[in-house]
């Protein structure tokens, strides 16, 4: 059963504008995991959402980050380059609470915690549909962001994500698959598992992951 967790909302003054951080606090925290939205949408992904509902009652603040460009109402990402800034520029007030922070993000979210994390220090990075390539242009692979990041890492991904099967990354990513699941972690109605089954995958996988840590 899942325990509902009071959302904190804090804005936070960054180069790119107002940044906004949806906080999810654990009653006991014994670290804090930040996670980045991707291009096309905002902190209301499904498994942004799973997380945050999941993850306090095991101790873990979950802070869902919402980037300027979103905050203002823009419908198009800016360039990594300002995503990285605006992510840099935030970083303190998710540090603020003194506990060991886990980067992550899904898609272009996890594309900045992987490039940031190591400089910000980190103590882990969560990457969520990560988008290895273009759809369809598997030669123009974003391998070296995802393991250049050089702390623990943990991928997950959906099994049919035209951005990066979990089969094309590369040797030692151990990337978690989610059965049937497109880039949102979307399941056909005619799969063998549930939308919501397919949420506890990934909820079960960080959960387990982030106990190792």
């Amino acid at each position: 059963m899942t325990t509902k967790i009071a959302e904190t909302v804090q804005d936070v003054l960054t180069p790119a504008g107002d940044a906004r951080v949806h906080w999810y606090l654990a009653p006991d925290a014994r670290l804090v995991l930040a996670l980045g939205h991707g291009a096309g949408g905002g902190v209301e992904a499904r498994d942004l959402r799973a997380l945050a509902a999941v993850l306090p009652a095991q101790g873990v603040s979950v802070a869902l980050v919402e980037q300027p460009w979103r905050v203002a109402g823009k419908r198009v990402a800016p360039a990594p380059k300002a995503l990285d800034e605006a992510w840099r520029a935030l970083w303190p007030a998710l540090a603020a609470p003194g506990l060991p922070v886990v980067a992550g993000g899904r898609s272009a979210g996890a594309r900045v915690a992987c490039r940031t994390a190591g400089a910000l220090g980190a103590a882990a990075v969560l990457a969520l549909s990560f988008p290895l390539h273009p759809p369809g242009k598997p030669e123009k692979s974003r391998a070296e962001e995802l393991t250049g990041a050089g702390l623990p890492t943990l991928v997950v991904q959906g099994a049919r994500d035209p951005f990066g099967r979990p089969e094309e990354f590369p040797a030692g990513t151990g990337a978690v698959v989610v059965p049937y699941a497109d880039h949102g972690f979307a399941v056909p109605k005619k799969a063998d598992v549930t939308q919501e089954e397919a949420l506890r995958v990934i909820t079960h996988a960080v959960e387990n992951w982030l106990k190792g840590l």
